[in-house]
């Protein structure tokens, strides 16, 4: 019954991208301490987000599905992340995102807060798009399908003609040398992201370190923080001390944990 009842509340907050507590508990028949309670399952399992009043969608919709695999082996890592990389962020700021689903994790937490947002990924400016207190700002370009990201020569005139206070980056390894993407046209859009922020901030889960791919960002000196999970050997906190990186390990708390467990896979 309790199941049941969560997937009404949810499908009513996401058709109308938020809602409040008085609209839940008329809409479903039941007290606002029960639609509260129903809430943190729900925000648990990546689907919404509280605020002070109600909840915000954020979990995929019918039309935007690109990160179906929210529940990967990394993804409590990613969400842990994502919690971490939006404590950076302060009320007001202006920020970049790139694509990724560890950045998506962080717009997550982002909803419903006070900001401007600049990104090139769809997925992105899909789920911020339903938070009034956000200024959203879309890059144009060529749409790269599989991560619904913009690049290439338009998304990187648009890149270069703006300034954000700090661009969050996702890449797919870390080194030694630096850090990487599979993507060349996509690392051209990231360097002119590095080039329009005041700082640079690189969300990465730990099993990217040690990894490299077709097309080098920058050195590990070149960005002014890393924020990772806790399981990143202590070989890479060296490497990165060494450069002069700020680094922030993010920890899975155990709610987070629970809820994976009773979550089923989506692919």
């Amino acid at each position: 019954m309790s199941n049941t009842r969560r997937e009404r509340l949810g499908e009513f907050v996401q058709s109308r991208g938020f809602a409040s507590l008085g609209e839940l508990a008329t809409s479903l028949a039941v007290s606002e301490s029960t639609v509260r309670r129903d809430l943190e399952v729900l925000e648990r399992d990546g689907l919404v987000r509280r605020t002070h009043g109600g909840a915000f969608w954020t979990g995929e919709s019918d039309t935007m599905q690109i990160f179906s695999t929210r529940h990967d082996d990394h993804w409590l890592a990613k969400s842990a992340i994502g919690r971490a990389a939006a404590d950076l962020v302060e009320d007001h700021d202006t920020i970049l995102l790139d694509g990724g689903s560890t950045t998506y994790e962080l717009a997550r937490q982002l909803v419903g807060r006070p900001l401007q947002v600049v990104t090139n990924s769809l997925p992105v400016a899909h789920l911020l798009s339903t938070s009034e207190s956000i200024d959203l700002v879309m890059i144009g370009g060529c749409v790269r399908g599989r991560t619904a990201v913009t690049i290439g020569p338009m998304a990187d005139a648009m890149l270069n003609s703006i300034n954000v206070g700090k661009a969050f980056l996702s890449v797919a390894g870390i080194t030694d040398r630096g850090y990487f993407n599979s993507n060349m046209m996509l690392v051209e859009s990231e360097k002119a992201m590095l080039s329009a922020a005041d700082q640079s901030i690189v969300v990465a889960d730990s099993s990217k370190f040690g990894r490299v791919s077709l097309s080098r960002l920058c050195g590990l000196q070149e960005v002014h923080g890393v924020v990772t999970d806790a399981e990143v050997q202590t070989k890479w906190k060296d490497h990165l001390d060494i450069a002069g990186v700020d680094l922030v390990l993010a920890t899975t708390d155990s709610r987070s944990r629970v809820a994976a467990q009773e979550s089923p896979s989506i692919n």
